[in-house]
């Protein structure tokens, strides 16, 4: 008799074979960085042709760039208002610049608030540090608007309770900088500590809830105004400060600061 092989075995394993292979195949391949190599390539283009080569690019782009920048440089140079006298930054406890800021940042937040909220605001405190210039005789632009207020900063409404705002007025005594202030109004006694406090003309109540309005930077706590971090209520009113600056100069062709003494001290 002829003995026949045995097809069916070598089939499956064939089969066995072939699975494997297509198995480890479709596995994730691990890859290492074993070596790294590198070689210096040297600059032989002549230097007139280098020079001539990045002065074509510069010159691309400013071609580019050219309508856009005269087009910026148009819009931020229209004049927008007058300045009778030059509205300056001079003062021990009060400055007409930051008067001029804390009244045009709690006019135009308040119409916003009230719109909003169907609520009113009471004070208005900015920082000094954060006026950059002052506003000279003479036209008023957009860019002067930059250039007072260069940061993206924007108009926040805090609740914050009679007990904070004695805090706010002992912090602007110790601080000794002429912050804008608006709404509040105190003497400084013989102590150094905060006396005959109104808001709006009328006496500090503890328990009461005021809306102050400030920018996001000092809610955060900058400048160390840590009170502003006590507030019960919280609004962005999603309004910076520089459009306020700006729509302020549009609504008004005379820009003039109020000197109205909003801080005394006790003879």
């Amino acid at each position: 008799m002829v003995n026949l092989k045995n097809y069916n075995v070598v089939t499956k394993l064939f089969v066995l074979l072939l699975t494997f292979a297509a198995f480890t195949s479709c596995a994730e391949k691990k890859f290492y960085v074993t070596r790294i190599e590198g070689k210096e390539i040297g600059i032989t283009q002549p230097a007139e042709t280098a020079n001539a080569t990045a002065g074509q690019s510069a010159q691309q782009i400013e071609n580019f760039i050219k309508p856009y920048r005269d087009n910026i440089d148009k819009d931020l140079s229209m004049v927008l208002a007058n300045a009778p006298e030059t509205i300056d930054k001079s003062g021990e406890w009060q400055t007409p610049m930051g008067n001029f800021l804390s009244d045009i940042t709690f006019e135009k937040s308040n119409i916003v608030f009230k719109q909003r909220e169907h609520k009113s605001i009471d004070i208005c405190l900015l920082n000094h540090g954060g006026i950059r210039t002052i506003i000279s005789k003479g036209d008023v632009t957009a860019r002067n608007a930059y250039e007072i207020m260069p940061f993206e900063n924007s108009a926040i409404v805090v609740g914050l309770k009679g007990e904070e705002i004695l805090e706010m007025a002992k912090y602007i005594i110790s601080e000794k900088k002429p912050h804008p202030l608006k709404g509040l109004t105190f003497t400084i006694g013989k102590d150094n500590q905060p006396k005959d406090i109104l808001v709006n003309g009328q006496p500090l109540e503890n328990a009461k809830i005021y809306y102050v309005v400030t920018s996001d930077y000092l809610v955060n706590g900058g400048d160390n105004m840590i009170f502003f971090k006590k507030a019960t209520e919280r609004y962005d009113l999603e309004y910076k400060l520089r459009n306020i600056i700006i729509d302020y100069f549009k609504a008004n062709k005379v820009i003039k600061a109020e000197k109205d003494q909003r801080i005394s001290k006790e003879l």
